[in-house]
């Protein structure tokens, strides 16, 4: 990662350069559908327990997430977040921004999305937008994106230093993978709504993209604030790899289970259900 890569020490494994292939090494074959759900699982478990540390000790966590198209951003955040709650976990995806931000400091609005004390933000996407599709794409010119790399390890470090614990994360993804994954949207009405206009103008631009990502490590790569590349070709490897990663940037320590018991209900005191005239959902199934 350049500059910053006689900081890294014991992350030096994690530094491989991000080949276009992703062709970091795999283990071979499928992992099975009953490992799979077994690890993970066992890592919802994990997940949990890392969520009552952040409550109980008021931790603040920000997550980001950023990578190729169809890279498994959203899913990997869905599988991180199915069995927690959403009052601890949150997720940030903005849209497009508008006339009035547009006009405020780039950073801005998403400052006010940054973990308070008990909290863990994920950002599905994030201020790396400048560094990438919008510089990509023409959405800002080459100075603003200059500017934003030049600017936002010192945004990070602030971060940092007030207690946030700053994770980033790259999925990497190979071009014949993200071919596959872009046709089965087209072919799948479960999924087409994924499929979108910018999707389909980022497609033949892949190795602008290249450039952007490696412009993007290369300046904010930082020892307060890592990257972490992920090889997302085998899905549910990928996701698997991930929340074990990061459940170990995390210093939880499991809490004391509690011993919980149902209490009694309270007796009937003569109620009775009503005859009501009510709208029942069928029972198609």
């Amino acid at each position: 990662m350049g500059k910053h890569k006689k900081h890294h020490g014991r992350r030096a494994a994690e530094q491989a350069p991000v080949a276009d292939e992703a062709s970091a090494a795999q283990p071979a074959g499928k992992l099975g559908k009953k490992a799979y759900e077994r690890e993970i699982r066992r890592l919802h478990g994990e997940l949990v327990a890392m969520q009552e540390w952040v409550k109980a000790t008021g931790a603040k966590v920000a997550i980001v997430f950023e990578g190729r198209d169809t890279a498994g951003k959203g899913g990997t955040i869905k599988r991180i977040t199915e069995r927690v709650s959403p009052r601890v976990f949150k997720v940030v995806a903005l849209s497009a921004p508008t006339e009035r931000e547009r006009s405020q400091m780039y950073i801005q609005r998403y400052i006010g999305h940054f973990p308070a004390a008990g909290e863990v933000v994920i950002f599905d996407r994030s201020w790396y937008n400048r560094a990438g599709v919008e510089r990509v794409m023409g959405f800002c010119s080459q100075e603003d994106t200059d500017r934003f790399l030049e600017q936002v390890p010192a945004v990070e470090k602030a971060m940092v230093d007030n207690g946030i614990i700053l994770i980033k994360y790259w999925l990497e993804v190979s071009a014949d993978e993200q071919t596959r994954r872009l046709r089965g949207r087209i072919d799948d009405r479960r999924k087409v709504w994924k499929l979108t206009d910018m999707d389909l103008r980022s497609y033949s631009r892949w190795y602008d993209y290249s450039r952007a990502r490696d412009a993007m490590l290369a300046a904010t790569d930082t020892p307060w604030a890592p990257w972490f590349i992920a090889d997302t070709n085998d899905k549910a490897r990928g996701r698997l790899n991930v929340i074990s990663h990061l459940l170990a940037q995390v210093p939880y320590a499991a809490l004391a289970s509690r011993d919980i018991e149902l209490p009694k209900r309270q007796p009937a005191r003569g109620y009775r259900e009503p005859e009501l005239a009510v709208r029942r959902v069928p029972a198609t199934f």
